[in-house]
């Protein structure tokens, strides 16, 4: 950690200084008022930063949310290990959304009820939902109302979060119904074309997206009493992963976040090494609580065999003894890298970036038609094997598409035999096979897990809202057994759990909104309105 400190803080105090003036206006640029630019622009744009936004949560929930540690040969983590959290720690979630929402509004604010801009006006409204419901999630009450009225409002209100979440509820059906008037209509209407670089003009995978948008707030929602119309668009919900590619290549600033991170940047220079998988994840794979050697080499760097175990430690534990992350990076896979066309979870610096994946969107089904009343019609294990065969797909599909499964030199079989390998492998284990399962509470533990591993290093902050919501995947409260709870070694929390509920408000909101930030919250008693814990 102390060989990135110096940068990290420098990095930390730069962005707070600009960002701070930026999350709500910027007088020198504010995008509400701009002349010179176009929705086409701007898109492309606020698209590419939404999944740099990606890669920022992800790293948060891989941290919080167990999939992480420490990695040895390196000191100082300070509150990453103890979670005596500030108002510095991930405080580019909250300033980078709220930069991204600004183009997002100004698209919404430049096209609204233009008819020919209207699937313009509709991916930005999806999208401004998508990323709103990321700041709820991870603060709870934010500035909403009044967010986005840029220099008329410079210290906005804050929003009671359940009110938030039925605004953006209500944003995403508007957006279904301007592409659905704008298909039916007689008015000229401008296709997205290559200034949609998630679905490339497909409107139906637009209203998909809403869709699974609109389920997850709904399932959020019903464990905080919130209830919707649970209604959706006829297309359905996301069957393919949202895949975010602006055209990224090997070279400065235009690589895949996830990979400059954690693998290696354009000069070949390798990434974040300070952390490492956790032994809590590896026993998802391991054969400890679920045996995967199928997804174990896809998604981590193992070596020479499949089930070779990758370093891992437990968080919070900072001997010497412990292993340093591999210099290839642990979820980094290496056969085939030099052409940039790779399996797992960091595919390639030219590959895309998923912020919502079909995986998860199974998965949510699953526990929609497990739980009743939102609407879903498919059963809960049909979505529920779904999910698990589309991390294979995901996992196992090379950037250009194509099943690295089947070259001989990984397994000489498609990802369906794997996945079928993969229950025969735990017949029995009702985390994998759903009719082993005797209770809905198994039933519910065995979606949520399998999303768990679906999610991992790819959108892991959704796992943690996962767990702080319903408590799976299942630890021991209090126990220092690694594979049993993934809490730190060095925890000051006050929980059962020694975990974290939240993390703190930005030091932008300290420096320049207090008189309207929520006061006494802590990370460890203040909750997020759907946590029960």
């Amino acid at each position: 950690m102390k060989k990135l400190l110096n940068i990290g803080i420098l990095g930390a105090i730069m962005v707070l200084l600009f960002a701070s003036c930026k999350k709500y206006l910027d007088i020198n640029d504010n995008p509400n008022a701009a002349t010179s630019s176009k929705p086409e622009l701007v898109l492309t744009n606020a698209l590419t930063a939404t999944a740099g936004l990606a890669n920022t949560y992800n790293s948060m929930g891989a941290q919080l949310g167990g999939y992480m540690a420490n990695a040895g040969g390196y000191g100082g983590f300070g509150a990453s290990v103890t979670y005596d959290f500030g108002t510095g720690n991930y405080a580019g979630c909250w300033d980078n959304t709220y930069d991204n929402l600004a183009d997002y509004q100004w698209i919404i604010n430049n096209t609204e009820g233009k008819s020919l801009y209207a699937y313009y006006n509709a991916a930005a409204k999806i999208m401004k939902a998508y990323d709103v419901q990321l700041l709820v999630d991870t603060y709870n009450d934010i500035p909403y109302s009044e967010a986005f009225k840029e220099i008329s409002n410079l210290t906005p209100k804050y929003d009671d979060a359940k009110t938030v979440y039925t605004s953006i509820y209500a944003l995403l059906d508007d957006a279904i119904k301007v592409i659905n008037t704008a298909k039916n209509g007689t008015a000229e209407v401008k296709a997205l074309g290559t200034s949609d670089i998630l679905f490339a003009g497909s409107m139906d995978d637009w209203k998909r997206l809403a869709n699974t948008l609109k389920l997850r707030i709904a399932i959020r929602g019903k464990a905080g009493a919130l209830t919707f119309s649970n209604t959706y668009d006829n297309v359905g919900f996301l069957t393919k992963d949202a895949i975010v590619n602006p055209g990224y290549q090997k070279a400065s600033g235009k690589q895949n976040p996830f990979y400059n991170s954690w693998a290696y940047t354009y000069t070949d220079a390798t990434g974040n090494r300070a952390w490492m998988p956790s032994k809590f994840v590896y026993a998802f794979y391991s054969g400890n609580k679920v045996s995967d050697d199928y997804r174990l080499y896809a998604v981590f760097n193992t070596g020479a065999g499949a089930s070779t175990a990758p370093p891992t430690n437990q968080l919070g534990y900072e001997s010497t003894s412990v292993a340093a992350a591999p210099a290839a990076g642990s979820w980094t896979v290496t056969y085939n890298e030099s052409l940039e066309n790779n399996i797992g979870v960091m595919k390639g610096p030219g590959a895309g970036v998923p912020i919502l994946t079909a995986s998860e969107s199974y998965f949510l089904q699953a526990e929609a038609s497990l739980t009743g009343g939102l609407g879903v019609v498919t059963s809960a294990q049909t979505s529920f094997y779904n999910g698990i065969l589309a991390s294979f797909k995901y996992l196992w599909a090379r950037k250009d598409g194509s099943d690295a499964a089947e070259d001989p030199n990984w397994w000489g079989a498609p990802y369906t035999a794997l996945f079928g390998a993969y229950l025969s492998d735990n017949t029995g284990n009702y985390l994998v096979d759903y009719p082993a399962a005797t209770t809905d509470a198994q039933r519910l533990e065995a979606i949520i897990t399998q999303k768990y591993i679906a999610l991992n290093m790819i959108n892991c902050d959704q796992a943690w809202n996962d767990f702080r919501r319903t408590g799976y995947p299942k630890i021991t409260n209090g126990s220092t057994n690694a594979v049993l709870s993934f809490a730190s070694t060095q925890s000051i929390s006050t929980r059962a759990d020694k975990l974290i509920s939240r993390v703190m408000y930005p030091t932008s909101e300290v420096s320049y909104n207090n008189s309207n930030m929520p006061k006494n919250i802590t990370v460890f008693t203040s909750r997020i309105f759907w946590d029960p814990n």
